[in-house]
């Protein structure tokens, strides 16, 4: 990655699903896609399940989406946010900073023991950018599925 470079490919993209086990099934069972991890809510139930594309690529869905027909928000049914991933974060982040781009969070530690900050594109379009360290979850799918890709 060049030093005026944040960003150095696709990590995931996140749909907010209406019913996240039958989206789980379509994307397993029906495009042969396979099941990386699953994150909980503080209640225990089912808040997010990351299935594997290749090393480093996901989708990442998440549960209880609406399909209220207003403005796009939060809660509606469908595409949430673009990941765009880096291996180094804080480079990335005063990258942007640098060049004067939106910086919506600072760097923190995600659930699934990511790092990650978020910024925005001139149209609203969120966007995380996550450095995938040894013991995120997603390295660790990586490595124990990237064997498993015929």
């Amino acid at each position: 990655m060049s030093q005026k470079q944040a960003v150095e490919g696709l990590s995931h993209i996140a749909i907010r699903t209406r019913d996240i086990l039958e989206s789980v099934r379509y994307y397993t069972e029906v495009l042969g896609l396979q099941e990386a991890f699953r994150m909980h809510a503080e209640d225990g139930s089912l808040a997010t399940v990351y299935i594997f594309i290749a090393p480093g690529q996901y989708l990442e869905l998440f549960a209880n989406g609406t399909r209220d027909r207003g403005p796009v928000g939060a809660e509606t049914v469908g595409f949430c946010h673009l990941c765009l991933m880096t291996r180094d974060i804080r480079q990335s982040y005063e990258a942007v900073r640098e060049k004067g781009g939106p910086l919506d969070s600072d760097v923190r530690r995600g659930k699934s023991r990511c790092l990650m900050f978020w910024t925005h594109d001139p149209d609203g379009t969120q966007i995380e950018i996550m450095e995938m360290p040894p013991e995120s979850f997603q390295a660790q799918a990586d490595q124990r599925l990237a064997g498993t890709k015929e």
